[in-house]
């Protein structure tokens, strides 16, 4: 099997076992219209799984407090392996020793890619690469740009998640506490832990 980016996906997890795409169906390399999507997860603690597609992945980070429409917060990003692209659509329960917990599809949509040096434009791989990326979001919940930038913190790499200051902006809207449901299901974590998965 050629490399396809997601060995270490397929290593973390039995995916027959804990009900997660496989990863067979292979991306494509975004196209005019890549996708991201934001994932609530809640696990052993909640978190937001903020992902774009990119070289035909889904490049990944947990953002422990979720994204924010205030260019004052700061969210720390840990960047996770990589993810199929049709995780993106993924909402179900996942058993203990896979992540365990909760996942639904808290926004999803597509974005561009803003993100310059000098004035010509990086691609999102290379962007990452160099530990700097901006894009424009347009999903159900999140709107305009946001940053993600590599720092290093506790002499480990982190990431940080950062809403840029645009007409986008809302300080006095926290969808991550007003608006926890799924925008595909129109659940929350906890009816779909009663209710049963996809």
């Amino acid at each position: 099997m050629t490399d396809d980016g997601l060995a270490t996906y397929r290593a973390r997890r039995d995916t027959a076992t804990s009900g997660e795409p496989s990863g067979a169906r292979s991306g494509a390399n975004g196209g005019p219209h890549p996708r991201f999507v934001v994932q609530r997860h809640e696990a052993s603690s909640l978190h937001y799984d903020f992902r774009l597609e990119a070289d035909g992945v889904l490049k990944s980070w947990a953002v422990p407090k979720g994204p924010s429409l205030d260019p004052h917060d700061k969210r720390l990003a840990t960047q996770t392996e990589d993810h199929p692209v049709d995780y993106a659509d993924f909402e179900g329960e996942i058993p203990e020793g896979y992540g365990a917990g909760t996942v639904v599809v808290w926004d999803t949509g597509t974005y561009r890619n803003l993100t310059e040096h000098r004035g010509a434009p990086v691609p999102v791989p290379d962007a990452l690469d160099r530990g700097h990326v901006k894009v424009e979001l347009r999903g159900s919940k999140l709107h305009g740009a946001f940053a993600l930038t590599r720092t290093r913190m506790d002499g480990r790499a982190e990431w940080l998640l950062v809403k840029v200051d645009d007409a986008e902006v809302d300080r006095r809207h926290d969808p991550v506490r007003e608006d926890p449901e799924s925008v595909l299901s129109g659940r929350t974590n906890a009816e779909l832990r009663s209710g049963g998965g996809r």
